[in-house]
């Protein structure tokens, strides 16, 4: 009896332990994501592919581009879904993510079409596929319904491999990323000379960021160095073969105020960096070279400056507002289009009520603005949109 009694308190004292290391060992998976419907009014006008977000650069160019102002609109495409997975193994805990959204971008812009965001694993310190690029910082972004976000931001998911030597609340990361950019011909757009012009991204994209936990916060540096070339294969009396480097700087921080306070904030500037750039033309611009009757126009990285400053505030744990302001400044070269994109700002407001945490509901005031490059056209857009929102999340 007495060895029986034993024998039941060692279970008594091991099994519960047992249990607790095989659930560390067992794998978890996660659905998430959130149903969203937006309704509100645009008091100007923009293309209409865009109608239910504030991008700048997606604002007319001139007078009644896109017909007269005043437009109600309404959409789900902000609605999201995901899968996350940690599966042990021998070598460390696998991690994945799958997320898609129906936003279409590209050749669904407009729509309300199936689009992936995420398609990400990731084993101790080395990660591949689709995710955020470490040249952004995603925490920048404010607690707003407008989905696009600040123009002068650093967004872009990127397909990637990355090493994570520091992980953790402080973190560093370096990836190689696919490498991509878009030209803009200028006044020489349509050209017969330019059509034989081909891009070429022979080396990978190098991103790194270094991510420093505060008492306060955080402070984050990034960086990014990327080579553009781009090949003239026509036959006729020109050569226009050429390459540039693109890299950027991307300093950015919350800070917390107090408990009900938190300060997003953002600066970057680079040159050819403005695929990486949440609202932003092309990376590459034409330049006149005279003197040369070989190559008499060449392509230049176009030097940009994006600023974000957002305020998050709690009123209390029913309501919280966001407000704040960005901007994207294009430094142009000089055979650029006069009706060429230049200088946006985007700012927003809102109140926001929580009447449980998974349920937002809310209204938003919205305004964008754009300055043309030299012909002296700027146009600006005021919206409002109201949004509700019922987030989900079951792990199994």
């Amino acid at each position: 009896m007495r060895h029986s009694g034993l024998v039941a308190a060692l279970l008594g004292c091991w099994l519960p332990m047992a249990l607790a290391a095989q659930t560390d060992t067992v794998p978890t998976y996660r659905v998430y994501g959130f149903l969203m419907t937006d309704a509100g009014y645009n008091f100007k006008q923009i293309d209409p592919d865009w109608f239910d977000v504030v991008r700048p650069s997606k604002l007319p160019a001139s007078t009644n581009q896109f017909g007269t102002d005043g437009n109600a609109f309404y959409g789900v495409r902000q609605t999201r879904f995901g899968l996350e997975a940690n599966i042990p193994s021998p070598y460390g805990e696998i991690k994945g993510t799958f997320e898609w959204e129906l936003f279409g971008t590209g050749v669904d812009a407009g729509q309300t079409t199936l689009r992936l965001r995420h398609a990400y694993l990731e084993l101790g310190h080395f990660g591949a596929g689709q995710t955020w690029s470490p040249f952004m910082d995603i925490d920048v972004f404010p607690n707003s319904l407008e989905y696009w976000g600040p123009n002068g931001m650093v967004f872009f998911r990127n397909i990637q491999v990355r090493w994570m030597p520091i992980q953790g609340d402080t973190r560093a990361t370096i990836a190689l990323e696919r490498p991509g950019a878009s030209a803009d011909q200028g006044v020489y757009a349509g050209r017969i000379e330019l059509q034989d012009v081909a891009p070429r991204f022979p080396l990978p994209d190098l991103s790194a960021e270094y991510h420093r936990a505060m008492p306060w916060g955080y402070v984050e540096l990034a960086g990014i160095l990327r080579r553009i070339k781009w090949d003239d294969q026509g036959t006729d009396q020109f050569d226009l073969t050429g390459s540039t480097w693109g890299w950027g700087l991307n300093l950015s921080s919350n800070y917390k105020l107090d408990e009900q306070n938190l300060i997003k904030a953002q600066v970057v500037y680079g040159e050819g960096i403005e695929n990486y750039m949440n609202d932003a033309p092309a990376d590459v611009g034409i330049k006149n070279n005279p003197g040369n009757p070989i190559t008499p126009v060449t392509g230049e990285a176009i030097p940009i400056l994006g600023l974000v400053a957002f305020l998050d505030h709690t009123w209390n744990e029913r309501f919280t507002s966001s407000a704040g302001y960005s901007l994207v400044n294009m430094y142009n070269p000089n055979a650029t289009a006069p009706d060429a994109y230049r200088r946006g700002q985007y700012a927003l407001g809102n109140v926001l009520f929580h009447p449980t945490p998974q349920v937002t509901a809310g209204a938003e005031f919205q305004w964008g603005d754009r300055d043309n490059e030299s012909d002296g056209f700027s146009t600006s857009i005021y919206k409002i949109q109201f949004s509700f929102r019922y987030t989900f999340s079951k792990t199994f």
